[in-house]
C-alpha cells in the first residue's frame, strides 16, 4: 500500500480543490472524449490529479493557438507557472489545481517547462527534418505528460517513467499522422522532411498546396509504425503501475493506438478525412483495457529514447515527495474517510479535512 506524500499547502488550495477539479473535468469531457474515456478506468486518486494535469495542459495548448499575441501567450504561460511553483496560483481552476497537484506528488518544474518549450517551437515555426528531431518535440508536448502521469501514480523508477514518456511520443505521432491534413491546411507540417523527399515529394510545395498524395501516405504510415514500436515498448511500463492503474493506463495506449489503426485502414490518407475511432470500437478496446499487464523486463530494459532523457534526469534528481510514518497515515486515513462522507470529490494525497497537508 503507497503511502500518500506530507507535504503542506495553503488553506485556499484545498478549499478550492472540489470545484476546481470539476471545471477541469469539464474541459476533458468537452475536449478529449478519447482521454476522458481513459481516465475513468483510473482509481480516484489519480483521476482527479491526471484531470488537473490535463486541465492544465488544455489552457496551455489553447492559448498558444490563439490568433494574435502567441509569443506573449508562452510568456504569460511560463509566468503563471512561476506563481504556481511559488504556490501563489492565479485565482482560476486549472491554476489553482496545478499548484496543489505539483507540491503534493513533487512534480519538478522542470517537467511542465519542457511542456511549454513544445509549445514555443509551434509558436516559432520550428520544422522537423529528421524522426529524432520530431521526437524531440513529441518528447516535450507528451512525453513530459508522460512523465508527470508517472508521478501522479507514484511511479518514480527510470525504467518505468522512460516507458511513459515512450507513450506521451507514441500518441503524439498517432496525433500527428492523424491531423496531417488539417495541420498542412493550417500552414504546419510535422512529418519528417527528410522522409517526404525521399518519397518525392517537396515538403514545401506539398505544404503550399495539400492535396491527396499517395506518397504522403506512405508516409504518414511509416511515421504510424515508429509509434506502433513505441507503443509495444509502453506496455512493458504500464505493467509496471500499481494494479489499480494498469486498466486507465492500458486505456489510454489502445484508444491512441487505435487512432492510427483508423488511419492505416483508409491507406494512411489524412487529407481528406480525420480518421475517428467508432464507439463500438472504443468499448471494445476499453474492455480489453482491463485486463491486467505485467511488466516484460526486456521492454523495460530498453534505453529510453534520447529525446526523453532529460525528462528522466529532472525526476531523478528531484527530491521525492516525504511520506507519512504508518501511525500518522491511520489518523489521517479516518479523518479522509470523515470528510468523504461529507462532500464528493476528494484533493489531493494527503490534503485533509481542514484544508492543509500535513
Amino acid at each position: 500500500m503507497s503511502v500518500a506524500p506530507t507535504v503542506r499547502l495553503e488553506p485556499h488550495l484545498a478549499r478550492h480543490w472540489a470545484a476546481d477539479v470539476a471545471a477541469c473535468r469539464a474541459s476533458l469531457q468537452h475536449n478529449s472524449k478519447t482521454f476522458h474515456a481513459a481516465s475513468l478506468l483510473l482509481p480516484q486518486r489519480v483521476r482527479e490529479p491526471a484531470t488537473v494535469l490535463y486541465g492544465f495542459c488544455r489552457l496551455a495548448d489553447d492559448a498558444v493557438d490563439e490568433q494574435g499575441g502567441r509569443g506573449e501567450a508562452i510568456a504569460r504561460l511560463r509566468e503563471r507557472l512561476d506563481r504556481v511553483y511559488a504556490g501563489q496560483p492565479l485565482t482560476v481552476p486549472s491554476d489553482r489545481a496545478l499548484a496543489a497537484v505539483v507540491v503534493a506528488y513533487a512534480v519538478p518544474r522542470a517537467l511542465p517547462d519542457f511542456l511549454v518549450e513544445g509549445l514555443a517551437w509551434d509558436v516559432e515555426g520550428r520544422t522537423y527534418e529528421t524522426l529524432e528531431q520530431l521526437h524531440g518535440y513529441a518528447a516535450r508536448v507528451a512525453g513530459a505528460v508522460g512523465a508527470m502521469m508517472g508521478l501522479l501514480m507514484e511511479t518514480r523508477s527510470p525504467a518505468a517513467l522512460a516507458r511513459a514518456c515512450d507513450l506521451g511520443v507514441a500518441m503524439q505521432l498517432s496525433n500527428i499522422a492523424r491531423d496531417v491534413g488539417e495541420d498542412a491546411r493550417n500552414g504546419r507540417l510535422y512529418l519528417p522532411r527528410a522522409w517526404l523527399r525521399e518519397a518525392g515529394v517537396d515538403p514545401d510545395a506539398w505544404l503550399a498546396c495539400p492535396v491527396p498524395d499517395a506518397r504522403v501516405d506512405a508516409v504518414v504510415l511509416r511515421l504510424l509504425a515508429e509509434a506502433d514500436r513505441l507503443y509495444a515498448r509502453a506496455a512493458a511500463g504500464v505493467g509496471s503501475l500499481p494494479l489499480d492503474c494498469r486498466p486507465g493506463i492500458n486505456a489510454a495506449r489502445l484508444l491512441y493506438a487505435g487512432i492510427g489503426h483508423e488511419v492505416r485502414r483508409v491507406g494512411g490518407d489524412g487529407v481528406r478525412r480525420r480518421a475517428r475511432v467508432p464507439g463500438w470500437r472504443k468499448a471494445g478496446l476499453l474492455v480489453r483495457a482491463a485486463a491486467s499487464l505485467w511488466p516484460s523486463q526486456a521492454a523495460l530494459a530498453a534505453p529510453a529514447l534520447s529525446a526523453n532523457q532529460p525528462l528522466l534526469d529532472a525526476v531523478a534528481t528531484a527530491p521525492h515527495p516525504r511520506r507519512q510514518g504508518s501511525a500518522e497515515f491511520v489518523v489521517d486515513l479516518f479523518t479522509r474517510l470523515a470528510r468523504d462522507e461529507r462532500q464528493p470529490h476528494r484533493a489531493p494525497a494527503g490534503v485533509l479535512a481542514r484544508g492543509e497537508m500535513r
